[in-house]
């Protein structure tokens, strides 16, 4: 079925048809037809499927005739960068229509945000934490929004947002349309879902899995060589262009830093770094300036990069969603890709959960001319335990050195005391021989 057969409007038809979609996907044909309706809608699709494109698309053609100057759809998001993806991908789809948007989202000023919520921009895209700062100010009005979106919502409450959600729901009208759009549907959602929705059209396109365009592989690989194997597979052409995971931030650094020092021009994306700084990895990611970029799963979320070749996981996750969702970051929009997964032994359990999630074994594998028996050259990360010990040594050397340095005080404390006494002793004596 064409784009043209859901009755959309014809502009947005024709900027569908320029970004080079010629039919909707599965998620697109079943959920535009009742939102467009005005229904409800509770939607369960995997990373990839074209989600965004089905909640935009019926909002902005219900927004088109109406009254500008009036913000009237709201979309939460649980990161910045899924915030800013979702914007690039209104701004594409509502290029021949006057519905206007904006993306809020902490990490920058507040300026051009409350800029947009004066001026009443269509579509607000906003992350709870930076919505609810605004909320604050009487100029971001919320009370005439006509559509509600939450989008991953399962990642919005692993995160800790269902306060927060549940406050800016609060301050919207009762009567309006929400989408409801999740990877998962766990029981909290479920019953996030039930307080929200008002008999939802409930959409499940497919069991979550990734897309079948993914070629996914195993390397089982010691921990301590991981960071070696990766600069290893970059620097013979296994890979030209890759997203690494890691587990953490301080893991992300790291391997960075590895990787450049290996002569891999590479990046890192993560919750600690500046938006500025999140902003300018990102683009360099999609530009080419950096062919790799080392990301953790929350700052991964709206990363959407045309084509993109290779997904690595280089710490297996622990919860089989999250590798569904970091390998569907490949393999887009019906395109193929390959995911990569480094797994250490003593890893192979959470693995073993992830072949059963998707209901198959994933081939192992191992890298050509890559010495497995090698001494790694550095570590990539100091181990739990030892980081431990150092902290507790340098807590007792501290401790050590204030103890000294307040008997030093205190010695000297006693010095000065004393001293003022035998001046004043003898300069009576002085005084009485003058």
């Amino acid at each position: 079925m064409p784009f043209a057969q859901l009755h959309l409007n014809s502009s947005l038809v024709k900027a569908v048809k320029e970004l080079g979609f010629v039919r909707p996907t599965p998620i697109q044909s079943e959920a535009i037809p009742p939102a467009l309706q005005g229904r409800d809608v509770i939607a369960t699709a995997q990373t990839g499927s074209g989600k965004t494109a089905a909640f935009l698309l019926p909002i902005i053609n219900r927004l088109i005739d109406r009254p500008r100057r009036a913000t009237r759809a709201l979309v939460l998001v649980p990161t910045r960068e899924l915030a800013a993806h979702i914007l690039d991908d209104f701004n594409a789809l509502s290029v021949h229509t006057p519905v206007t948007g904006a993306a809020v989202y902490g990490g920058v000023g507040m300026g051009a945000q409350e800029h947009a919520f004066r001026s009443g921009v269509d579509i607000i895209v906003a992350t709870p934490g930076r919505l609810i700062d605004h909320m604050r100010s009487p100029y971001a009005r919320l009370n005439q929004i006509e559509h509600l979106v939450l989008d991953e919502a399962d990642r919005m409450l692993d995160m800790g947002f269902l306060p927060a959600i549940r406050r800016i729901v609060s301050k919207l009208p009762a009567k309006r349309q929400t989408l409801f759009f999740s990877a998962t549907m766990p029981p909290a959602i479920a019953v996030l879902a039930a307080e929200m929705l008002h008999n939802p059209v409930s959409i499940q396109t497919e069991r979550p899995a990734p897309a079948s365009g993914i070629t996914q592989a195993v390397y089982p690989v010691p921990q301590e060589l991981k960071a070696a194997l990766a600069a290893h597979l970059l620097k013979t052409a296994m890979m030209t262009q890759a997203l690494i995971f890691t587990r953490t931030k301080h893991r992300a650094n790291r391997l960075a830093d590895y990787l450049v020092n290996a002569g891999v021009r590479a990046d890192r994306l993560h919750g600690n770094r500046s938006q500025s700084q999140r902003t300018a990895a990102l683009a360099g990611f999609k530009n080419g300036t950096f062919p790799v970029l080392v990301a953790t799963d929350i700052a991964a979320r709206g990363i959407d990069v045309d084509a993109l070749g290779h997904v690595v996981n280089f710490d297996v996750p622990h919860v089989p969603d999250d590798y569904i969702h970091r390998v569907g970051r490949t393999g887009r929009a019906e395109a193929t890709g390959t995911a990569f997964t480094f797994v250490s032994p003593e890893e192979e359990g959470n693995l073993r959960d992830i072949e059963r999630a998707i209901g198959r074994r994933l081939p192992r594998v191992t890298a050509p001319d890559f010495d497995y028996q090698a001494a790694p050259k550095q570590r990539l990360e100091v181990p739990v335990r030892q980081r431990i010990a150092e902290i507790r040594t340098r807590k007792r050397e501290e401790r050590a050195r204030q103890a000294v340095n307040q008997a030093r005080r205190a010695a000297a404390g006693r010095g000065q005391i004393a001293a003022p006494r035998g001046t004043s002793h003898h300069e009576g004596r002085g005084r009485r021989r003058r």
